[in-house]
Parts: structure tokens; C-alpha cells; sequence
């Protein structure tokens, strides 16, 4: 299977597959099967959805608490991780929403639960609008219900340089890539941390150096096409049709996607319900795990998505 670059060993447990999507791109996923008791057979299987340029940092103490109660599947989007570069040009969420429809059929279409972080909750809200069959639960950590360039620190900015960037990573390709490879992953950690952008007093350095060493290995260009795909596009228009549980996780510190917006986006689905991580910013389900994994799993055990 052709594979980006990860820094990441490979886990040592899981079965690994290889998905092929609508377009041929190769896609990896790992599943975590469960021998579920005769009370938990009808544990629904769970789908974790990383942010852009994840591979699976943020997941590091939630995989573990629901694997323990339902079969889990964790996939790599195109580009990212150990999935192949995008065989076609799309890289915006809807293609990333299909290629999830795509890994959802590779297991077999059970009963499921879609757990996003970042750009991972749009990419399983347009999947459980688009593709609904099967889906009892969603759960959105540190996420919004799209257009997330314009919310970027509370300010537009970001979707209005965006275009720019672009154009100068496709005017000087090679000295791009070769600043934005060069990165030291110590050093963006330094600065996540000294900025706030993540909690330096809650946060465990070491879970975060995954991510910072990952981000380098996906292709730039990619990223930003990626990132501009994400800012264009919004599920809100929809929400009022997503008749499911759906639970909100928001960081009071989140600077990314603001916890206002998160609020609004539980307000607006009819099922929906909200947590305030007071202190917590973009991953705080890594700075508060036992607080976010103890609600995550209580509401699954509400809505009858795993044994009580």
C-alpha cells in the first residue's frame, strides 16, 4: 500500500486494513475488535475521525476507555498518516465524508457511533447528514459545524489570507515545502505551549509531540487545500434534520473553534446535548481525559450505544 510519511510507530494491536475509495485512494485503518458479553452484543461500533493533520495523537486515551466496550475503528484521511496521497483532486469534506462511508462499509455497516475531533467533526456531521443509515450517536470534540477559517481566533482572517498562502506555496513549491518539512516538532511544542494555545499547566508535553511531528510529513499544498475545503464548507443549514444523539464537547480556551460556536451547534441540533471543559483549549479531551472520556462514555451508555 503506498503511505505518506508518519512519525508514529505502527500500534502494536488492532487488525490493519486497507480501504480503497470511490476514487482508488488507498486509505488505512486499524480495528480494535471487541468479544463483547451477552449484555454488550449490541455495542455499536465506534469510527474516530482526527483534525487535519492528525493521525491519531488526540485519541490516546479514549481508544483505550471504548475499546473496552465496543469494537473501534480508527482511520487515516487521504494524505495523512499511512493512507496513500489522493488518487483524484478532492480533498474537501464532503470526499472526506464519503471515504468514512467508504470505511464504514469495509467493516460491515453495523450500528455506529462517529466520534470527531477539529475537522473531524465536520467530516462525520456531513457523513451522518449524508449517509444516516446505521448511525445511533455522534459525538463532536473541539469542533464546529463548519466554515472554521472564518472562526479562526474570532476573526475571519485566516479564510482571507488563506487564497494567498495558497498561491504562494503553488508559485515557490520547492522552498515551501522544504521550510514548512523543516519545522523542529520541538520547537512548534514550544511555541503551542508558551502561546496557550494549548494548556501548559493540564497538558502532558509528550502527548502532544505526535501530532508536531506528524503535521510536517503531510504535504503542504495538500494541507492548505484541505483547510480552504474545511472554511468553505457548513453543515448548519442541516442541523435541524440530524434526529440523533448528538453530544458537544467544547473548551472554554479553544481558540480554534471558538466554545460559542459549539453552543450554538448543540442548540441548533435537536438532540444534541453540551459539555464545558472550563480551562480546557483545542484538545482538551488530552488536558482533561478522564473528565472528557468519563462523559463521553456515560452519554453512549445513555443512548443505549453500549452496555449500561
Amino acid at each position: 500500500m503506498a503511505q505518506t510519511n508518519s512519525t508514529m510507530p505502527p500500534p502494536t494491536d488492532g487488525v490493519v486494513s486497507t480501504v480503497v475509495a470511490d476514487d482508488g485512494t488507498r486509505l488505512y485503518a486499524r480495528h480494535y475488535p471487541f468479544t463483547p458479553s451477552t449484555s454488550e452484543s449490541d455495542a455499536a461500533q465506534v469510527f474516530l475521525c482526527d483534525g487535519i493533520l492528525c493521525d491519531g495523537f488526540i485519541w490516546r486515551y479514549l481508544c483505550d476507555e471504548l475499546r473496552a466496550v465496543a469494537p473501534v475503528v480508527h482511520w487515516n484521511y487521504r494524505g495523512h498518516g499511512r493512507s496513500s496521497a489522493p488518487a483524484g483532486p478532492r480533498v474537501d469534506i464532503p470526499q472526506l465524508a464519503a471515504d468514512l462511508s467508504s470505511v464504514r462499509t469495509h467493516f460491515g455497516r453495523k450500528r455506529t457511533v462517529l466520534i470527531g475531533h477539529s475537522m473531524g467533526c465536520q467530516v462525520a456531521l456531513e457523513n451522518a447528514l449524508s449517509d444516516r443509515e446505521g448511525v445511533a450517536a455522534v459525538v463532536l470534540i473541539c469542533g464546529s459545524f463548519g466554515r472554521v477559517t472564518h472562526s479562526f481566533h474570532g476573526t475571519p482572517f485566516l479564510g482571507m489570507v488563506l487564497p494567498q498562502l495558497i498561491d504562494a506555496v503553488l508559485k515557490y513549491p520547492e522552498l515551501s515545502r522544504a521550510l514548512w518539512s523543516r519545522m523542529p516538532p520541538e520547537l512548534g511544542l514550544k511555541i503551542a505551549l508558551a502561546t496557550g494555545e494549548v494548556n501548559a499547566d493540564r497538558i502532558n508535553p509528550a502527548d502532544m509531540l505526535p501530532y508536531m511531528q506528524h503535521m510536517t510529513h503531510v504535504d503542504l499544498e495538500l494541507f492548505l487545500r484541505m483547510l480552504r475545503g474545511a472554511g468553505e464548507h457548513s453543515a448548519w443549514d442541516r442541523l435541524r434534520t440530524l434526529d440523533i444523539p448528538v453530544l458537544v464537547v467544547a473548551g472554554e480556551r479553544d481558540t480554534f473553534t471558538p466554545a460559542f460556536l459549539a453552543k450554538a451547534m448543540a442548540d441548533e441540533i435537536p438532540r444534541g446535548e453540551y459539555v464545558f471543559i472550563a480551562g480546557g483549549t483545542h484538545v482538551a479531551s488530552l488536558e482533561h481525559h478522564s473528565f472528557v472520556d468519563a462523559k463521553i462514555l456515560e452519554f453512549l451508555r445513555k443512548h443505549g450505544a453500549i452496555a449500561a
